[in-house]
């Protein structure tokens, strides 16, 4: 009778321990409401349209996902860096590169090239693994679930030329009124499928994900046999719950060879609830 007893106890407080860390011990995303709508039409200003732009680099556009001086994943845009000075100045210059196979014919045209067509110039050290440069990892931003508009493209160039301190020479919209989310980053449109989402928040550039054929990214750790190895990686902590873990706190358990701060920390803060969970659900089923 003491032993049942005992296991009674044993199961209510392992219960309860489980309970707490699911609730505690993981953060929580909460769904967030529709994007508010912003109006671009005859009536923005310049300064209106840059600050839009702005917005949306830092937001609906997830740009600075990958193009920040963390990771090392793509060129600075918005600020110098190793590459050269900031977007809006160099972007004349990329379109002189023997290399580039585009058609845009200034800055503003190339820029909304790099949105449209990443492919058509590979800056040098960021193409994907064995293209030789040829093929960028950046998914298309007018299209999938990032989805801007032309309006909204145009807006993030402008504000890529006001940060580069040179003459803004995109035109503000005109005729009947187009909209623009100006939402903060997770109010973003949400992915509806796992690939979308592995594209929306830059899985693919950095990580190799088995059936995605987008997925060859080295500077994260490859996901080939994952659902097997995660159960073992952190004590306590089942397969499920250490790919939660490694999403939303990444820098609790660095696998090794690997760098802290690399991954982005706040995907708590960008992710729905069931974009999180298409992404545990598909790593858990399909990495083997």
């Amino acid at each position: 009778m003491k032993n049942f007893i005992r296991i009674i106890l044993f199961s209510f407080v392992m219960s309860l321990g489980y309970w707490g860390f699911s609730n505690y011990g993981i953060p929580q995303i909460i769904p967030e409401l529709p994007p508010v709508e912003e109006e671009i039409g005859g009536s923005i200003t310049m300064p209106q349209y840059i600050a839009l732009g702005k917005k949306i680099f830092n937001g609906k556009g997830t740009c600075t996902l990958c193009h920040n001086p963390v990771g090392g994943r793509a060129p600075l845009l918005d600020v110098a860096g190793k590459d050269g000075p900031p977007e809006g100045i160099r972007a004349e210059e990329r379109i002189k590169d023997p290399r580039y196979k585009g058609k845009a014919k200034n800055g503003v045209e190339y820029i909304y090239e790099s949105e449209t067509d990443p492919s058509a110039f590979v800056v040098a050290g960021y193409g994907k693994p064995g293209t030789n440069d040829t093929v960028s990892p950046m998914p298309q931003t007018n299209k999938g679930s990032i989805g801007l508009s032309d309006p909204e493209l145009y807006a993030v160039i402008a504000f890529l030329q006001d940060a580069a301190g040179v003459k803004v020479t995109v035109n503000l919209p005109k005729g009947a009124p187009a909209t623009a989310a100006a939402e903060e980053p997770a109010k973003v449109t949400p992915a509806k499928t796992p690939e979308e989402a592995f594209t929306k928040f830059a899985c693919v550039t950095c990580h190799t994900i088995p059936g995605i054929p987008d997925a060859t990214g080295e500077v994260g750790p490859n996901q080939t046999g994952l659902a097997t190895r995660a159960a073992k990686r952190v004590k306590g902590l089942n397969a499920e719950q250490y790919i939660r873990q490694s999403i939303l706190t990444p820098n609790a358990y660095v696998v090794k060879d690997f760098d802290p701060d690399v991954m982005p920390q706040d995907f708590s803060e960008q992710m729905t609830v069931k974009e999180l969970d298409m992404i545990v659900k598909y790593l858990l089923e399909k990495t083997g």
